[in-house]
């Protein structure tokens, strides 16, 4: 073979051999990068569908939906002592929801309640969502990003002056408002601080049961201690008062998934709360939540439920025939999907007697929670019943039903009614 062309074939084989390794890196860069996109979809996957849960448990559905209208499209009017503030758009529309946020802005949102164009009111429960991690609020923020946009304007803000100069939040921010991320404590067990979390961050529990000052900021010291919002009694739900009523693990997971236990059922705004979120809590996180609401991971014995005897000399006892046993049956046992029972009813064992009489004179809507769960509306009784006859009536469903005392006076029906219909 001569020199010129052993040359020219090795220089052959050389150029073959750089192209298959040329070859062979383009290829195992395009798989890397292919393997590297298939994580991050996976991963974006992972994000929504975790998003989806959160917010279900964060309540985002009940808050920004107004009654009829289409899901996350805002519009329903929260009642503050300042005037009316309305729930945005929070799909992913661009031009009226939230569709253009960056996820700093989102952030910024859900920690601080500085919005795109200024400063939020506090009806938006950023002061509790502040405390969610930065991986919980990435994936609430990749689930409303996948929503379908739906163009649908926001609402007005009814809110008188001073309140309605945005600027002034950022005041109120500053006394009012510490954006802390959660911090589990070290000195209780996992599912407890779960439950602290999902109650206190996710759930904001805290901004409808916590009294709050003239600053109209929660009173921490005061922490589940029960608020009056919109003529009804948000609950004192801390772990003493509870336990006092003899709430078990089982009852409150049965009211929190179906609407109902044999402590009574939810009703006004706790309604849409468990409709749209709690109802949806994996049995690890319904029992987490229980944990941390009655301060333990131990079974809770169930008593038996209160029931008194009748006491027929007693003025309300005629009442209660008259107008309630048709429904909650002589004994107070309640009928299935009708009404729930009198005996144990947790609203009657209240200290208060808010509730009792706001139910009787509003009555309450029609509740549907699944295939198997519902109830009958009851009517109100504000035009037929007298304040004397309201009072006698409470009195004796609480000493029939409860462990509460029969003490209930004219005057106190009266002061209630103007609270319970202060908005009306």
């Amino acid at each position: 073979m001569k020199p010129l062309y052993r040359n020219y074939l090795a220089r052959q084989i050389m150029v073959r051999k750089l192209s298959l390794n040329v070859l062979l890196s383009l290829s195992l860069g395009l798989f890397a990068s292919a393997c590297s996109a298939a994580d991050d979809s996976g991963n974006q996957r992972d994000d929504i569908e975790r998003g989806a849960y959160l917010m279900k448990i964060g309540d985002c559905v009940a808050c920004h939906t107004a009654v009829g209208g289409r899901e996350l499209t805002g519009g329903l009017p929260f009642e503050t002592p300042f005037g009316a503030v309305y729930s945005t758009n929070i799909t992913s529309d661009k031009d009226t929801g939230i569709g253009k946020y960056s996820y700093d802005e989102f952030f910024d949102a859900m920690h601080h309640g500085v919005g795109v164009n200024g400063n939020l009111y506090p009806a938006m429960p950023y002061t509790s969502y502040s405390l969610l991690t930065d991986e919980d609020t990435k994936a609430i923020y990749a689930y409303l990003m996948s929503t379908k946009p739906i163009k649908q304007a926001n609402l007005d803000n009814d809110v008188s002056f001073p309140f309605n100069v945005r600027f002034g939040l950022k005041a109120w921010n500053l006394i009012a408002h510490d954006a802390e991320e959660f911090t589990p404590k070290e000195d209780k067990s996992e599912p407890w601080n779960r439950g602290n979390y999902l109650v206190n961050a996710l759930g904001h529990c805290g901004e409808c049961h916590t009294p709050r000052d003239s600053l109209f900021a929660m009173e921490q010291d005061k922490h589940f201690q029960g608020a009056v919002i919109e003529g009804l009694e948000a609950s004192d739900i801390t772990p003493a008062e509870l336990n006092r009523q003899n709430w078990t693990h089982d009852d409150l997971k049965s009211l929190f998934t179906e609407g109902y236990s044999r402590k009574g059922t939810v009703f006004g705004g706790m309604y849409p709360v468990v409709y749209h979120s709690f109802s949806h809590l994996t049995d690890a996180d319904m029992h987490a939540v229980s944990s941390y609401l009655l301060d333990t991971d131990e079974t809770v014995a169930a008593k038996a439920l209160t029931f008194n005897g009748h006491q027929r000399e007693l003025p309300g006892y005629n009442l209660y025939m008259g107008y309630c046993a048709g429904c909650h049956s002589q004994n107070g046992e309640g009928r299935p999907n009708v009404a729930p029972a009198m005996a144990g009813n947790a609203t009657l064992d209240k200290a208060s007697p808010h509730n009792v009489v706001a139910v009787m004179l509003k009555g309450i809507k029609s509740q549907h929670y699944n295939t198997t769960t519902s109830f009958y509306a009851m009517p109100g009784y504000a035009e037929k019943l007298s304040d004397e006859q309201l009072k006698d009536l409470t009195n004796y469903l609480r000493v029939t039903w409860s462990n509460q005392p029969g003490d209930v006076d004219v005057d106190t029906i009266h002061d209630l009614k103007e609270v319970i219909f202060e908005h009306d």
